[in-house]
């Protein structure tokens, strides 16, 4: 596979770090660098989701993170968005890193909700690394009695 190879090509497109005008510029269809960004962000924050008859429950691992590091938002009415940021820790005098593994950097995931999910019922707690968020289902709708109409004799 030579460097003019059509994967290299798109893959180069992809992780282009010029601004989103210059690659508006240069080719309308080239993925912009917020939404490269933001693709990478959710596929390095895996998450379970539990569903159970009250509710739904949303668990991501956030290893190291206080609860100001991260964000849980509700989005145009059903869009579950968690965020945050990892930050490098700074070095100190006098030591320096032989290897860095560890992520840094910002996360997210966006999570449509269901219909009957009640966003107006909403928790998160961070414990031991794992954040957890419950949302909580509406009630069924009540099934619609049959309305009865009286009728007149004229």
């Amino acid at each position: 596979m030579g460097f003019d190879s059509p994967l290299l090509h798109a893959l180069h497109h992809m992780t282009d770090l010029h601004e989103d005008n210059d690659n508006s510029n240069k080719n309308p269809n080239a993925a912009s660098r917020t939404y490269v960004r933001d693709a990478k962000a959710m596929a390095a924050t895996p998450a379970d989701i539990k569903e159970d008859a009250k509710s739904y429950v949303f668990v991501v691992d956030m290893p190291g993170l206080k609860s100001g590091d991260i964000k849980v938002q509700v989005e145009d009415g059903n869009l579950l968005l968690i965020s945050g940021e990892r930050k490098r820790e700074e070095e100190k005098e006098g030591s320096k890193y032989v290897r860095m593994e560890r992520r840094v950097g910002k996360f997210m995931r966006k999570f449509v909700l269901p219909e009957n999910a009640n966003t107006d019922a909403i928790s998160a707690v961070c414990q031991d690394g794992v954040l957890t968020v419950t949302v909580e289902k509406l009630p069924p709708p009540e099934p619609k009695k049959p309305k009865t109409i009286e009728v007149k004799i004229c």
